[in-house]
């Protein structure tokens, strides 16, 4: 029976390696550690309001699930909500049919079910878990997770696991929709837009001219508002019970969606131990930045006399939370000053680069990610770039001139420290004299304070596998993608064992990007060369460039594994990709097919604008996914005139989108008595200084032009103004004699003040409809 079995499963094309992956089990008969999490929709309060969340045995985070390195885990998780989950274990080494990232690795939690996690623990540290399912992490999915090692390394008397958190009373879905329709309303609520008044008080019109060339409003820092942020599930929490003298190790994870925090200690200066699980050559060190998924392990002495207080601050200074250790008067935290976003674009104005690379290809399959680098990003000279980038620069001529047959070269994995030490004494003498603002604002950002305890090299004999990854998006549709190509219009990232794979990431945009890659952890190449750091997940700060290489995955050199920018509604719009293997599919996954997982990244999300004021009223719905939109859009005149219009777009780039449709209008004017309908078909491009430009003809091959545009002159009021010419040769209506063309002119002009998310109060002068004043409302 057993051979039988064997031959059936060779008739599959089933691999030893898929055998491995379902059959393995417990097969060292380690000591089990069982915990069961049960996830719920409840009512919380976490910000000053009743809304509908998700909690993990019933709080948020949810608890800490704590091991002994050699444990093997075994994790029931029962789903008592009405939709799936899922759970993914942040940092874990572990079998891929485990790794918890639904339709691509572990079948999905359907309500009412109960799926049981196992793995043998193979590592110590501080980890986390979180759904991976759509946005639910920003509604509570998360919690965190300590394995002690089998051998206590450091001294120190306690632990304390301190989860960092951002939480919004808007349901995740509506944010996501809010920030794909290019609302500003998060920035006015936060404080942090930057508005022509502003911007022109504090001399950067020129810089805001440089950014709107390049089509970019201005320099950001993050998206989303946050009414609250919190250290464990709270905006302050005490912990009295530490007693004077003692050490504590703080476990310090961040896990927002989309918030990054500088972290500061009063009292003594901290001392730094471990990252992202890993130990590091221990360092004092006070101010530090935490990125999304990052985990940070401090030892801190608990003061004698009063108590030390460990503060975060949102890295766009919008907020912070404090947790207090100890008794008596508070120690203070350093208070970081609040980032000024307007002196930032004034420094990346003097830089010579160019913005605005493309997150929506025109040509998705044809590789340009060599000439995407040379064209875009930073161009200054003498600027402070990473020695692996001096590297991967020469890499970029290299196959520039050998075309792109052979686009990953091979060379074995010393050769990268080599270079860095022998470019790196080069730099330092010629950068002594060299001017190096422009670059202050990121080299907090570098990981050079990181250290590991043993060289982290590998085999030199190992082939190396170099991969450029050059991070892109576009906020004003709020896309994000990897070389220009969101998840839905990619290939896997192929990877073999027994090579080392090398992973430069390139920055283009000005958002600051934790990427993760799953099961695996990588060096990230700093001055320490052989002693690089091991992380999980990496920061890459604006317009710079950070290397990472692997190889393995500590035996489980098997299956698919994601890898995502860490900002959640990045990776809801598309950077991520998936890390194959290439090995033959779990068969537990057959039923499960991994276009449902693409598919999260390219959604249709829907909104419309209603405007009722006493000259007019206008709507306007659009529904649209990556490449598509539908408009539906209609002004009604008090005075008798109506134009509506219904189109279909297809976008071939970014910029650049086709669309056809049918417009409706009446043709004598105060008269809706005759109306004519007009097939139309044209284009329509987003230029240089933002301006919306519609280039378009009918069916009665009558041309039209238009241009658009919308700019913020104070924090809450926007101008506007439309300009559309249209002109009849006659070539299908007939014109009066003696006349060689006619033409139409329409054109208006306002202003708008935000009042909420929703609702703004409009006044404007339309050519059609006269003047009037009144309100705008957001769907």
């Amino acid at each position: 029976m057993k051979k039988i079995y064997y031959l059936l499963i060779l008739s599959f094309g089933w691999s030893a390696a898929t055998l491995a992956q379902v059959e393995a089990g417990n097969s060292d008969n380690l000591p089990v550690h069982q915990y069961t999490l049960v996830i719920k929709e409840e009512i919380v309060n976490k910000a000053g309001k009743q809304v509908n969340a998700m909690t993990v045995n019933g709080s948020i985070p949810g608890p800490t699930i704590e091991f002994t390195e050699g444990e093997y885990a075994v994790i029931y998780v029962k789903n008592e909500m009405s939709v799936e989950t899922s759970v993914h274990w942040h940092g874990m080494l572990l079998p891929n049919f485990f790794d918890g990232v639904p339709y691509l690795s572990t079948p999905p939690i359907k309500p009412g079910t109960t799926f049981k996690y196992e793995f043998p623990l193979k590592q110590s540290g501080t980890y986390w878990y979180h759904s991976h399912t759509m946005l639910q992490e920003q509604s509570g999915v998360y919690g965190s997770i300590v394995i002690n090692p089998k051998e206590k390394k450091l001294q120190y008397d306690k632990d304390l696991v301190l989860m960092l958190s951002d939480w919004t009373n808007e349901k995740p879905i509506n944010v996501l929709r809010n920030l794909k329709r290019g609302n500003e309303w998060y920035q006015m609520k936060k404080g942090t837009s930057t508005p022509l008044n502003r911007v022109i008080g504090q001399g950067a019109f020129g810089a805001q001219l440089n950014f709107w060339k390049q089509r970019m409003e201005g320099a950001d820092i993050a998206d989303v508002y946050y009414p609250s942020f919190l250290i464990n599930g709270k905006a302050t929490r005490d912990y009295p019970e530490f007693k004077p003298g003692e050490k504590v190790r703080l476990r310090i994870i961040n896990g927002s969606a989309s918030s990054q925090f500088w972290m500061t200690f009063g009292g003594e200066t901290p001392t730094l131990v471990a990252a992202d699980g890993k130990d590091v050559v221990p360092i004092s060190r006070n101010k530090t930045f935490i990125a999304i998924a990052e985990t940070y392990d401090f030892i801190v002495t608990v003061p004698k006399e009063g108590k030390m207080e460990f503060r975060i601050v949102a890295q766009d200074g919008s907020g912070s939370a404090s947790a207090f250790i100890g008794k008596g008067k508070i120690l203070p935290a350093e208070v970081l000053p609040k980032p000024n976003k307007i002196e930032m674009m004034k420094k990346m104005a003097k830089m010579d680069m160019k913005m605005g690379a493309h997150a929506l290809k025109f040509q998705p399959r044809k590789d340009e990610r060599f000439e995407m680098k040379e064209e875009y990003g930073m161009k200054m000279k003498g600027m402070d770039m990473s020695n692996d980038a001096m590297k991967m620069d020469e890499d970029t001529q290299m196959h520039k001139k050998m075309g792109h047959s052979n686009m990953d070269v091979e060379t074995d994995s010393t050769s990268l420290i080599k270079e860095m030490n022998h470019d790196g004494m080069k730099k330092d003498s010629q950068m002594k004299n060299m001017k190096m603002d422009a670059m202050d604002m990121f080299a907090e950002y570098k990981y050079d304070y990181l250290k590991s305890p043993q060289k982290t090299i590998y085999d030199k004999n190992l082939p190396v596998k170099k991969n450029l990854l050059n991070l892109t998006g576009n906020m004003q549709r709020y896309i994000w993608s990897i070389n220009g190509v969101p998840l839905s219009e990619t290939d896997d990232i192929a990877i073999k064992s027994g090579e080392v794979t090398r992973m430069t990431f390139n920055n283009l945009t000005m958002m600051h990007h934790p990427m993760h890659l799953h099961g695996h952890f990588f060096r990230v190449i700093n001055k320490y060369g052989e002693y690089s750091p091991l992380k999980h997940t990496v920061n890459v700060p604006p317009m710079q460039e950070v290397t990472i290489e692997f190889s393995g995955n500590n035996g489980d050199e098997y299956g698919d594994w994601f890898f995502h920018c860490h900002v959640l509604y990045h990776m809801m719009s598309g950077m991520a990709r998936v890390v194959s293997y290439e090995t033959p599919r779990d068969p537990r996954m057959a039923k499960f097919s991994v276009k449902k997982l693409i598919k999260e990244a390219d959604l249709y999300y829907k909104w419309s604008t209603l405007d009722v004021a006493s000259h007019m009223t206008e709507f306007n719905f659009i529904a649209s996914n990556i490449r598509n939109q539908f408009t539906i859009s209609g002004e009604y005149g008090w005075n008798k005139n109506l134009e509506a219009e219904v189109t279909y777009e297809r976008y071939l780039h970014d910029y650049l989108r086709v669309f056809g449709g049918v417009n409706i209008e009446n043709e004598i004017d105060g008269s809706l008595d005759e109306m004519a309908t007009t097939a139309i078909a044209g284009i329509r491009f987003l230029t240089p200084y933002l301006f919306n430009l519609d280039v378009r003809m009918d069916s009665k091959l009558r041309p039209q032009i238009g241009l658009s545009r919308e700019i913020l002159i104070f924090p809450r009021t926007a101008v506007f103004g439309m300009f559309e010419y249209q002109v009849d040769f006659g070539w299908v209506n007939e014109l009066p004699t003696g006349d060689n063309f006619a033409n139409e002119i329409t054109w208006n002009a306002g202003f708008e003040y935000f009042l909420s998310r929703n609702i703004s109060l409009m006044a404007s002068y339309d050519s059609r409809f006269g003047a009037g004043g009144g309100l705008s409302m957001r769907f």
